[in-house]
């Protein structure tokens, strides 16, 4: 059985290819720049499969340093000074970062809670107002699934509406998919790529870091249609020229191993599933206690909690900053709980919707959690 948590551990098997990976003399030099041919053939044995075609290991995938650097790099290949990329609002914040080097302009488009807010499938697009959000400017959508920090996972009725939408308008589609391994019981994870005519617009991002749990290794992918994918190599052949040889070995030995144990107790990916998810009820658990409101995720490492029936204020502080910025730096100043604003995964227009939500973590050892829940459990209403 695997034995590993996010935060305290690596896996032992991911040990031992670093080990074998050190000891290999050509997995210390200079590899592919598009990608450690190893590592790119096993992530082409592992997507085709997922995206029901066969994958071109040497064309259709590229490696990065992260997915941060394969979401830069597809920002940076398709954006010039002028042009515009819509974004599922809230949104990771490098998403803006990026298009303000480029030149580009974010447009949002939250989504909302509809009808029942304390499930994250229930947080939705207003589709009229996403169809407006597209211009002749428009040459990007960047969206995310498993989202964060909402925890959404999207279905194929929502997701073919999106792709729609970007078809009409001829835009291409970057899915930032990351936490694509985590997910709960009940839910399942469709990939926009996968989905009839999607395939020639749409670039798929992920990470070994989020799939293994080892994420200061950032080693990304990304997965797409040849003319695309080399757009970003491109830039990256510019910027880092190459992620960690040493890393990419051992990466690609990881996803062998886990195809040879698919279906197994020993499958890395099913038991991060179920732990994470034991992790985010435990956190649920406890600020329900409070009398907090968790919005139940459908997977990924992120659960938001709603603090507004607890009555905390602080207003008379005066520091100019939203509600939640003040109510996370309290938890961790005064009782040593580290949780993260969502007001900073909004824009100024929307991030009134925010309102009192605070991110809190699932991927934490046990220790970690256990700890967390007695800390909520402590806190009071004002």
């Amino acid at each position: 059985a695997v034995v590993s948590t996010q935060s305290t551990g690596v896996p032992d098997f991911l040990q031992e290819e670093v080990k074998e990976a050190v000891a290999k003399p050509s997995a210390n030099w200079y590899t592919r720049a598009a990608g450690h041919p190893r590592l790119v053939k096993a992530l082409a044995d592992e997507f085709s499969p997922l995206f029901g075609r066969s994958i071109d290991p040497m064309t259709e995938v590229t490696t990065a340093v992260g997915a941060y650097e394969a979401i830069y790099a597809a920002i940076t290949a398709f954006i010039n000074p002028g042009d515009e990329a819509v974004v599922i609002e809230p949104h990771f914040d490098c998403y803006a970062g990026d298009m303000d080097m480029c030149g580009g302009k974010l447009v949002r488009v939250p989504l909302r809670p509809n009808g029942d807010g304390t499930v994250a499938k229930n947080w939705t697009l207003d589709r009229k107002e996403f169809e407006e959000a597209f211009n002749d400017r428009t040459k990007l959508l960047i969206t995310t699934t498993p989202h964060n920090p909402v925890g959404k996972m999207f279905t194929e009725e929502e997701l073919e509406f999106i792709g729609g939408v970007c078809a009409k308008h001829n835009v291409i589609i970057v899915t930032d998919e990351v936490y694509e391994r985590v997910v709960f019981q009940g839910s399942k994870h469709v990939r926009i790529a996968a989905l009839p005519g999607m395939w020639e617009r749409t670039i798929t991002v992920g990470s070994i870091g989020k799939s293994f749990s080892v994420t200061g290794w950032k080693v990304g992918w990304a997965i797409g249609p040849a003319p695309l994918i080399t757009q970003l190599q491109h830039v990256t052949s510019c910027t880092t020229f190459t992620a960690p040889t040493l890393l990419q070995e051992a990466s690609a030995g990881a996803f062998e191993r886990e195809a040879r144990v698919k279906g197994t107790p020993d499958s890395y990916f099913d038991w991060l599933s179920g732990k994470l998810e034991d992790n985010c009820r435990k956190l649920a658990d406890a600020f329900s206690h409070i009398g907090c409101v968790p919005v139940w995720p459908d997977g990924g490492y992120f659960m938001l909690v709603d603090t507004a029936p607890m009555g905390w204020d602080f207003t008379n502080e005066n520091t100019g900053r939203c509600y939640d910025v003040d109510c996370v730096k309290w938890l961790t100043r005064e009782f040593k709980l580290a949780t993260i604003p969502i007001s900073v995964f909004y824009g100024d227009r929307n991030r009134h919707l925010a309102a009192k939500y605070i991110r809190v973590c699932c991927a934490k050892s046990d220790a970690t959690i256990d700890k967390a829940c007695q800390i909520i459990r402590s806190l009071k209403k004002a």
